[in-house]
């Protein structure tokens, strides 16, 4: 079965650092862009298909917030990243959809790399997408594998000047963007956790081999969430301790708190890590157990009839001296001791507590 989380990595052989190349789901449809220029008095929305028109926002003194759905145009993110002087390894990684959460500190700006991982429409199974966010002096760049994503609370929040993002600066909308990406993580293990007591029912009841593949799938889940989420504990922690000059330190607050909901989402998903690997030992043995009571039946009914057997097996001979041949009750004696050696190991079986 296909890991949708492994992207194959052939494509890259060969070619120098910088060489940009996309790892991810092949794809037709045309880049959309969103951008967000606002202040504490005003604000404007545009969407936009060409990114020569997002580029005049660079230079101005407004936050910007530039949303970019689609990364699969190898020219349109080359063209981006020369306007705002964006590293061609950062352009590198943007596009590929398999790195590792890290943060780089460019000096001008920041790049992150994130996991949003989400339930697709059925509800069924997570889905995971990288965001790779670009953060300079008075903007913010995110660039989006597809459209759909966990932020439009924030883009309500500029909307209607709710809170305070409209009074913050470009930092403040960074931290904004990773916090939401990171409280979706409740969601997803709230999701797990639901999953893994509803596998812990059938693992007591009627343990299956689709109890097993339940399994498998929620270990899966956990393992890519453990990926995703456990370098974000390095990454918060180096921007709380303000080592970048583009972090205010009005801002560091905000991180520390994004830094406190990591650790506990990393607590839970430990504990969840824990309960399935409990679950596949429990699952281990109530088969072990159910196949020891199908041996135990099958054993105390041989160990039943070889006495039996023994007995017929000796009348079953066919001499001329066999004794109690004449016998007019001879048959029924047989019978007899066959019942009674029967009925006699039933009643040691149930003394001992074997039945």
């Amino acid at each position: 079965m296909k890991n949708p989380f492994i992207k194959k990595h052939s494509g890259k052989i060969g070619l120098p650092p910088g060489s940009l190349v996309y790892l991810g789901d092949k794809k037709s449809d045309k880049i959309q862009i969103q951008i967000f220029d606002y202040t504490e008095k005003t604000m404007q929305e545009f969407e936009f298909k060409e990114i020569d028109k997002t580029l005049p926002f660079r230079d101005t003194s407004t936050v910007t917030w530039i949303n970019i759905d689609g990364i699969h145009d190898i020219q349109l993110i080359e063209k981006i990243g020369n306007h705002f002087n964006i590293h061609p390894l950062v352009l590198e990684d943007i596009v590929n959809t398999d790195h590792r959460p890290k943060m780089d500190d460019m000096d001008s700006y920041l790049y992150f790399n994130l996991k949003m991982i989400s339930l697709n429409n059925d509800k069924d199974t997570i889905q995971a997408e990288q965001v790779s966010l670009v953060l300079g002096k008075n903007y913010v760049i995110s660039f989006q594998e597809r459209h759909g994503d966990v932020f439009e609370s924030i883009r309500d929040r500029i909307r209607y000047d709710k809170g305070r993002i409209r009074k913050m600066d470009a930092d403040y909308l960074c931290y904004a963007l990773i916090d939401a990406i990171i409280d979706q993580y409740y969601t997803i293990i709230e999701y797990i956790g639901d999953r893994i007591e509803g596998v812990e029912d059938d693992v007591l009841e009627n343990p299956a081999s689709k109890t097993l593949h339940k399994l498998y799938q929620i270990k899966n889940d956990l393992l890519f969430l453990r990926k995703s989420i456990w370098p974000l504990r390095d990454i918060i922690n180096r921007l709380e301790r303000g080592e970048s000059k583009l972090i205010k330190s009005g801002t560091r607050l905000f991180f520390r708190d994004i830094f406190d909901h990591t650790i506990q989402i990393i607590e839970m998903m430990e504990t969840m890590r824990d309960m399935n690997s409990g679950l596949f030992d429990m699952y281990l043995s109530n088969i072990s157990n159910k196949m020891n009571e199908v041996m135990k039946v099958l054993t105390i009914i041989a160990t039943i009839f070889i006495p039996l057997t023994f007995i017929a097996g000796i009348y079953g001979m066919n001499f001329v001296n066999m004794p109690e041949l004449k016998w007019q009750w001879g048959y029924f004696g047989v019978w007899g001791i066959i019942v009674l050696v029967a009925v006699s190991l039933i009643v040691f079986f149930k003394k001992k507590k074997w039945l």
